[in-house]
């Protein structure tokens, strides 16, 4: 994907991933959302910030999610709804090639930090444990990724949706 003019103007070369939104968004999010900054100021784990586009993103970097629904219960316009049979989202983690314990070094930092034990490191035939990844087990909550040192799990809905595939 090609940067937008705008951004290569300002000399953001790379394009800019989309930014998640938060737990129960519904599908007409971007149409609901008034951008009033309620689920921000509710969030008590404060991962909910404004993105680029004034929308309420995750920012994982600072910490997860806890699923506690304050930013459910504040938002007045209906972009997120929660409803009983549905999860809060679809997002999944994703460990990339860089994670340091696919590469020799003794690491088991996400795994420590993942409450749901979707993350568990295996043994491996004369080598370092190795991460393995449960989708089924991740709810996508981000404490993994705000963990990892080497930076080397991303959460998104490709990887969710990858999953399934």
């Amino acid at each position: 994907m090609l940067p937008a003019r705008r951004n290569f103007l300002r000399g953001k070369f790379a394009a800019a991933a989309p930014q998640l939104r938060p737990p129960w968004a519904t599908a007409e999010f971007a149409q609901r959302c008034t951008r009033c900054g309620a689920c921000a100021k509710a969030c008590p784990e404060h991962i909910i910030a404004a993105g680029a586009s004034g929308y309420p993103g995750i920012e994982f970097s600072v910490g997860a999610c806890t699923f506690c629904a304050a930013c459910v219960d504040v938002c007045k316009d209906a972009a997120l709804a929660r409803s009983a049979d549905s999860p809060p989202w679809s997002v999944k983690a994703a460990i990339a090639p860089t994670c340091l314990a696919l590469n020799g070094v003794e690491c088991r930092i996400c795994g420590d930090a993942c409450e749901a034990g979707a993350i568990r490191f295996r043994p491996q035939l004369g080598g370092m444990y190795t991460p393995t990844l449960d989708l089924a087990a991740c709810s996508g909550c981000g404490a993994c990724y705000a963990a990892c040192p080497a930076t080397a799990i991303s959460l998104s809905e490709a990887a969710a949706s990858a999953a399934l595939v």
